[in-house]
């Protein structure tokens, strides 16, 4: 077939952990919107400006085509990701609430003890990966906790939560499909628990979908069970593959792993610079409605167009010195790790809870570790460490 464009780069191309960061800062500096043909084609935004505008715009970039790339949703639509305003802004309303500042504070005693529970055998035992024996564990067990499952569902949720993780992590489609249809059965279950047995909207997600209104009318059930089925596993893979990226970076530099030890009131700042620096997804996808002409290249209706959050926030015309973690950086609340505009994470106050709890604790219980061995590395539409296995020290 003759291709629409020729290929900037290779987006199937091997990687390592530290690759593909080299590939973004080329790409920046003389294609800040580059095309690859892998899966079918698609364009990448890289620069921080480009990222944030598209990711504003939503009347001319939609998400309800495509999400991310490689396009992995297969079984169905699942507000408020899948959605444009204003059919999303329903299901945000309903959700935000469930992450202010005081629910989020009544989740710190138990995800601390998920921590501990989960880190500590891996201390005690000097070494193990820190993604496949905590990471990839502790962020299931919080949604459970922030869901309200019981001890039955979460570990069927664990199970197939995990499942899912390595899936899409491996781009095994067929094991993508059949994983994700049983998150839907484990939905659907909740839902019809919850309607039999409602809990307090203020305090429980589904309860608080199923209650909602939109002019006066309940939601639509079918949406309401692709909402939760993607408020399952929406915080699972960010965190397990982020805590990587932290734990290697805190190997390579001794002298910030001490300092953070010793002044662990700068951790979260730390997690800021961090949250920069190794903006685990590399960003979600839209796709033009109209033609778009960005950075002197036309984008054709229907193209999907990926938003680089990992490249953004990195771009150096935003970020001084942005490939350098730099405590206290002045701007460090502008980074995009979290998305922007309407479709901007509403669950990033519970993450940043994971993340800070995971390194204190990380810290406080041990006086050093260090890498061991070779970092394996995730793909699409993820980026950082995968499995990372690891020396530990314990106090």
């Amino acid at each position: 077939m003759a291709w629409p464009q020729a290929e900037d780069f290779d987006a199937l191309a091997p990687e390592t952990f530290d690759s593909t960061q080299a590939v973004y800062a080329d790409l920046r500096e003389r294609c800040p919107v580059a095309y690859s043909r892998a899966w079918g084609g698609f364009w990448a935004l890289m620069t921080y400006d480009d990222v944030v505008a598209a990711a504003g715009d939503y009347k001319t970039f939609t998400t309800t085509v495509q999400n991310v790339v490689p396009k992995v949703a297969f079984t169905g639509r699942r507000p408020p990701l899948h959605l444009d305003p204003p059919e999303h802004t329903p299901f945000r309303r309903a959700l935000n609430p469930l992450f202010v500042s005081s629910r989020i504070k009544a989740m710190e005693a138990p995800v601390r003890r998920f921590v501990v529970e989960l880190l500590q055998p891996l201390i005690d035992r000097g070494e193990g990966d820190i993604c496949g024996d905590f990471s990839s564990h502790l962020p299931i067990r919080v949604f459970a906790e922030w869901m309200n499952i019981n001890d039955e569902q979460a570990a069927e949720l664990r199970a197939v939560g995990r499942a899912f993780n390595i899936a899409v992590q491996s781009n095994i489609d067929e094991v993508v499909k059949e994983t994700s249809l049983q998150l839907y059965a484990i939905a659907r279950a909740l839902i019809e628990e919850r309607k039999a047995r409602p809990l307090n909207p203020e305090t429980d997600a589904i309860t608080a979908l199923l209650a909602a209104r939109h002019e006066g009318e309940p939601l639509n059930e079918d949406l309401i069970l692709g909402c939760i089925r993607q408020v399952l596993v929406v915080g699972i893979i960010a965190p397990t593959v982020m805590i990587g990226s932290i734990a290697v970076h805190l190997s390579r530099d001794p002298e910030l792993q001490a300092k953070l030890r010793a002044e662990p009131e700068l951790i979260p700042d730390a997690i800021e610079e961090f949250l920069r620096l190794y903006t685990p997804y590399r960003g979600f996808a839209r796709t033009a409605v109209c033609p778009v002409t960005m950075g002197g290249r036309e984008i054709e209706p229907g193209e999907p167009i990926a938003l680089v959050y990992a490249s953004a926030n990195r771009d150096e015309a935003k970020f001084t010195d942005g490939t350098r973690f730099k405590l206290g950086r002045e701007n460090i609340g502008e980074h995009v790790a979290f998305g922007r505009g309407p479709h901007a994470c509403p669950g990033a106050p519970l993450a940043r809870l994971q993340l800070r709890l995971a390194l204190e604790e990380l810290l406080a219980r041990t006086k050093g570790f260090e890498v061991t061995g070779e970092i394996t590395p995730t793909r699409m539409p993820e980026i950082g460490a995968l499995m990372v296995p690891m020396r530990f020290v314990g106090v």
